[in-house]
């Protein structure tokens, strides 16, 4: 509303309107002759520029405007409608009537005119005139310029900064001293169309020159008719601000369309630089799942491979490399596994928020891929570790029996030493009655003795036998021992028959005997036997692996010391019989051979034999306490180890239920509940030291071959994969709340919203499992509002969004989809139609683009990613070189619902 006949800066009461406030101008200075006269200037070209549309123009604004028609015609020019039919009369009435048309129609369109009355135009006043026109240019030509929700003035005038801000000497901050040096006008030129203007060559000290040059360019090429003359600003202490703002608003609707054009080209580099980050994120994960399956197709068949070792220190080598792997190779692949499973996740979220398509990994590299093959390698691995405990197990059993074997062969073959010669003699044919008596009953001792050496025979082949069937891998110079001990053994058996019959066939002729000798060898040769045993087993090879098997060796070693007193009494008993011997000959003058004729058994053998035993008792108590001392040794070590398992295994398990709680219970904001996590998984991490102790201890165990521990049910495997898991799982709940984030950031999503979200989605999870079923997701949209009852347009509401939130009918909703549903049904993104209407602004409105278009618009990089993708235009209105950017838009967005 503006009062030309104020004398002061006040405003007529009531609210002012937005004409109102644009026009907020000093009405005493219109009085300056220098103001006046560029006013007349810009305001009179800039209605010409408007007239000679319609075939005319003015040369005097007050006097032209008097009759009302061309004020009339000016307002049909610029507003595109058209008014009521002019009088053409020459009458004064005529004239005003005119005047009072174009003043309502200019009232018509929110403008109020105060103290501006037809009558004033048609006298020709010219400060009535003058405000008019102002009033007519603010509200055709300025008042629709609005840069960040500013006000017409301001908004141009931000304009104006914003497209200077490069160039050097160039600070607009008003409409008239800004713009007295003529750089200003240049550079809004310079800006647009740079092939117009020589910048570097303008001088700020020469303003005639650079305002003549800006003005005659626009009116040259840009078709803005020169509202100024250069001295009329330069010799003007201030130039007029109406001026300067009607000249700077023609410039402003000349470039217009290259604004739209520059919106659209910064609305298109947006999309390609979501799409060429989605693309390299494609690459990463495409790269890293490859080497990771390529990683385990290595190592798969080295853990698959079972081929034995012949020895425990070769079998010891392949262990340490195992325990390498573990230590080592694997835990940086495990890191691995989880990074692609979050960048996955990651990159998921990015193209659903993008309005893109879900990401498909090409074949054989999806997650599910790669969580089977990391399946079949965890697989190997526990099969692997369970064959080297076996196979250890299985060596060095064949070591203890081996050794057993050579110890039992070898006192069996010296035990045999002989036998076969002994047996084949003919002594008997010359020997006296006597001396056959003594050799039958010789004879039948080592028949007695025979019989005493079957045992230890059937015992090496037993040995044999069972090396054979755990595949020792010397058991062909076994069997072939085993062999020859079993053929001498048959034939020293078919000797003594024989020797047996030979000896009877004579015993009839013989039947001088001597009771004493016969009696002592009867008992000594058992005696001899038992004596013989006994240092076989005092210097028997044991193996044990818990301490209650070496208590039990002890057990039966203190019960065979306990016989000792009475073998001793045997042997005092046997002795004796000798003594008596000798004593009944000594007596009777018998003169004796010297040598007992029915065993070679002497008292002298026989205390030899028991000192022997005697000397082994102790070192065998030594040997089994070595072995009670080791196994408590290895008993601590189980102890110490199931200790720290039975610690670790409830805090890992404390810990997988502390996430789980924590992933439904979040409270705060997203970023609070995310340095909460990572503050919670810095904890976590802090606790490996105690999994390395644990590790170390297991390592001490596997060394000591101790297979069992009855302290605790944890094993290193279960706590290794417990461990793993919380990793992981930690890992992903992270991961969830930065897709969260994203999500909300990207979608405009309140803070609010998503805690009710996650309110309702945590309500209607009875069982905390992370996903909906389809019933009670329903539940969850009518708690939100969502009219899904049972009706046929409540089930055909809840079809459609179940067919968005789970596309691949698993029957189950996440919270991640549901997040997504929610954000679209709330928010708006980027399609493929806004795309569209971008490259047809690049484009001049045209069907099909050009690279020239395309490099000219983006920047270099975006301008050939999209020359490279987009498919020729096939259209009948293309040409050589066209490009169709329709396809090309379309396909950035798939097919994807979200």
């Amino acid at each position: 509303m503006v009062d030309y006949h104020a004398a002061n800066n006040q405003i007529p009461s009531g609210p002012p309107t937005y004409m109102e406030q644009e026009n907020d101008w000093d009405r005493d200075l219109l009085l300056d002759p220098a103001w006046e006269k560029q006013q007349r200037k810009t305001f009179t070209a800039w209605c010409n520029s408007h007239l000679r549309k319609a075939g005319t123009q003015i040369d005097n604004i007050e006097e032209d405007f008097r009759d009302g028609l061309k004020l009339m015609l000016l307002l049909e020019v610029i507003s595109g409608e058209r008014l009521p039919k002019p009088e053409r009369g020459k009458m004064r009435v005529h004239k005003i009537n005119n005047v009072n048309k174009a003043l309502d129609f200019i009232a018509s369109k929110g403008v109020k005119l105060v103290s501006i009355g037809a009558e004033e135009i048609v006298d020709g006043n010219a400060k009535m005139t003058l405000g008019m026109i102002w009033t007519i240019i603010l509200r055709f030509a300025i008042q629709d310029i609005s840069v960040e929700e500013t006000s017409a003035k301001e908004g141009l005038l931000l304009w104006c900064q914003r497209k200077t801000a490069p160039y050097k000497n160039v600070n607009v901050q008003n409409f008239h001293i800004s713009w007295k040096d003529g750089l200003a006008f240049n550079a809004l030129i310079h800006r647009h169309r740079p092939e117009l203007i020589d910048y570097d060559k303008l001088r700020k000290d020469d303003a005639v020159t650079n305002l003549n040059n800006a003005f005659e360019v626009a009116e040259k090429y840009l078709d803005i008719p020169k509202m100024l003359d250069a001295e009329d600003i330069v010799n003007t202490a201030r130039p007029d601000e109406k001026a300067i703002m009607t000249y700077v608003s023609s410039f402003y609707h000349a470039f217009s369309g290259a604004q739209k054009a520059e919106t659209a080209a910064n609305r298109i580099c947006k999309v390609l630089a979501v799409n060429q980050e989605n693309e390299h994120l494609m690459e990463d994960y495409e790269k890293l799942a490859s080497d990771l399956l390529e990683w385990i197709r290595r190592t798969i068949p080295w853990l698959e491979n079972r081929k034995p070792e012949k020895t425990m220190a070769e079998m010891q080598q392949k262990l340490e490399d195992f325990r390498d792997y573990r230590r080592v190779h694997k835990p940086p692949k495990v890191q691995e596994k989880c990074q692609l499973e979050i960048n996955f996740n990651t990159l998921q979220t990015k193209l659903r928020l993008s309005n893109r398509p879900a990401f498909m990994p090409s074949e054989g590299r999806m997650v599910s891929d790669i969580n089977g093959a990391w399946h079949t390698l965890e697989g190997a691995e526990k099969g692997y570790e369970e064959w080297l405990l076996s196979e250890m197990r299985r060596l060095e059993r064949l070591d203890h029996l081996a050794m057993k074997f050579r110890q039992k062969a070898a006192i069996h073959e010296c035990w045999t030493e002989g036998q076969e010669a002994m047996l084949t003699q003919k002594d008997y044919e010359t020997a006296s009655l006597s001396e056959v008596k003594a050799l039958l009953r010789k004879h039948e001792a080592f028949e007695s003795d025979l019989a005493a050496h079957q045992d230890r025979v059937e015992q090496i082949a037993a040995i044999a036998q069972e090396l054979n069937e755990l595949d020792y891998y010397d058991s062909p110079s076994v069997n072939t021992r085993c062999q020859k001990i079993c053929e001498q053994w048959d034939i020293l058996g078919s000797l003594t028959q024989k020797r047996r019959e030979s000896l009877e066939r004579t015993e009839k002729q013989l039947e001088s005997i001597d009771e004493l000798y016969l009696e002592y060898a009867k008992r000594a040769a058992p005696f001899n036997n038992w004596m013989e045993g006994a240092m076989e087993d005092l210097q028997d090879m044991f193996i044990v692996h818990n301490i209650e098997e070496i208590q039990g060796l002890m057990t039966a070693h203190d019960q065979f010391k306990s016989t000792l007193p009475e073998a001793n009494k045997e042997r005092e008993a046997i002795q004796a019989i000798q003594a008596e011997v000798q004593k009944i000959a000594d007596y009777n003058g018998i003169r004796l051979s010297g040598t007992n004729p029915y065993t070679t058994i002497t008292p002298e053998s026989i205390d030899e034999k028991w000192e022997k035993a005697m000397q082994l008792v102790p070192l065998r108590d030594q040997a089994l306490q070595e072995e009670l001392t080791k196994q408590q040794s290895n008993d601590t070590l189980r102890s110490k180890f199931a200790n720290q398992a039975n610690i670790v295994g409830p805090w890992i398990q404390n810990k997988m239920e502390e996430i789980g709680r924590i992933s439904i219970e979040m409270n705060g904001t997203l970023e609070d509940q995310l340095t909460n996590l990572k503050d919670y998984e810095q904890s976590i991490i802090d606790y490996k030291p105690n999994i390395d102790d644990l590790e170390s201890n297991h390592t001490l165990i596997q060394e000591a071959l101790i297979f069992d521990n009855k302290y605790t049910d944890y094993t290193m495997e279960h706590l290794r994969v417990g461990w793993e898991q919380l990793l992981t799982t930690i890992a992903r709940t992270i991961n969830e709340i930065e897709n969260q984030i994203l999500t909300r950031d990207a979608k405009g999503i309140s803070q609010e919203q998503l805690h009710e979200y996650r309110a309702s989605f945590n309500h209607f999870d009875k069982d905390h499992s992370g996903a909906l079923m389809a019933e009670e997701f329903k539940a969850c949209l009518i708690s939100l509002g969502y009219d899904v009852e049972n009706d046929k347009q409540g089930d055909a509401e809840f079809a459609r969004i179940m067919s968005i939130v789970d596309p691949n009918n698993s029957g189950a909703v996440t919270f991640q989809a549901f997040i997504d549903f929610m954000s679209r049904e709330t928010t708006d993104t980027d399609t493929a139609d806004q795309v569209i209407a971008s490259f047809k602004i690049l484009a001049g409105d045209k069907n099909f683009i050009t690279a020239e278009e395309l490099r000219r618009e983006l920047p270099p990089d975006q301008a050939e990613y999209c020359i490279a993708r987009m498919a020729p235009y096939t259209g009948p209105d293309g040409g050589p070189g066209a490009l169709d950017y329709m396809s090309f838009s379309t396909a950035l967005y798939g097919e994807s619902d979200l």
